[in-house]
């Protein structure tokens, strides 16, 4: 307690810290929730889905990583879920948060959204990515950017230089086939061994080669 100018007594006020509620991480993801979703999701999408997943041991158990995914369809998103050990983190667009009731649903499930045509206005969650990435998380990027069913669309290399030109990590490359077949669509997940980049590999070059991964693991071919 302190004696101000005024001649009265002044309290220092504690330094204030943003509260989160319990099981909720600064960026927004709620990991009860998540959990509870996933759950859901098993049981609402295990009738309609077989999911096979591959190459599950090239996930880091401990470490911050990257998935560059397939993007085929809006399932994506939960069966990549229901498909790694760990929770995620999300790269989305950012007009799946304009509304409130989708903004707190996204950021639940840990989506962070990106306005790839205005960068600029991304930038506190371009520095959120790269600070969730430093204390050890996994992003899941999709570099296509959008959906490409049964084919390859182009990869976009910004997100991926952005991290590329801050962290050394792996990325690692995620295929996704749907096929169908009897009652249900077989799903494939295949995850491929981590892509390390060279420090003088320019970032379009390291992308057309995991794009290139990417396609093999669906089954693809590349345009």
């Amino acid at each position: 307690m302190k004696i101000n100018k005024k001649g009265l007594f002044a309290v220092k006020k504690p330094p204030v810290r943003p509260r989160y509620r319990q099981n909720q991480s600064p960026s927004g993801r709620n990991d009860r929730f998540l959990l509870i979703f996933k759950l859901f999701v098993r049981v609402l999408l295990t009738p309609f889905f077989r999911i096979e997943v591959a190459g599950v041991e090239h996930l880091p158990g401990d470490r911050a990583f990257v998935l560059l995914t397939k993007h085929q369809r809006w399932e994506d998103i939960p069966l990549i879920s229901l498909a790694t050990p760990r929770p995620l983190y999300y790269i989305a667009k950012y007009e799946l948060f304009k509304n409130v009731l989708s903004k707190r649903f996204f950021n639940s499930l840990g989506g962070i959204p990106i306005n790839r045509q205005r960068p600029l206005e991304s930038r506190r969650f371009l520095q959120a990515t790269i600070e969730l990435l430093k204390k050890g998380e996994g992003v899941v990027i999709f570099p296509e950017g959008t959906y490409y069913r049964n084919k390859m669309g182009p990869g976009q290399i910004g997100m991926v230089r952005f991290v590329l030109s801050r962290l050394t990590l792996p990325f690692i490359p995620v295929g996704i086939n749907y096929a169908t077949g009897g009652w249900r669509i077989r799903v494939r997940i295949h995850f491929g061994k981590a892509f390390h980049a060279e420090p003088a590999l320019p970032a379009n070059i390291f992308v057309n080669r995991i794009m290139k991964q990417i396609a093999d693991l669906s089954g693809l071919a590349r345009n």
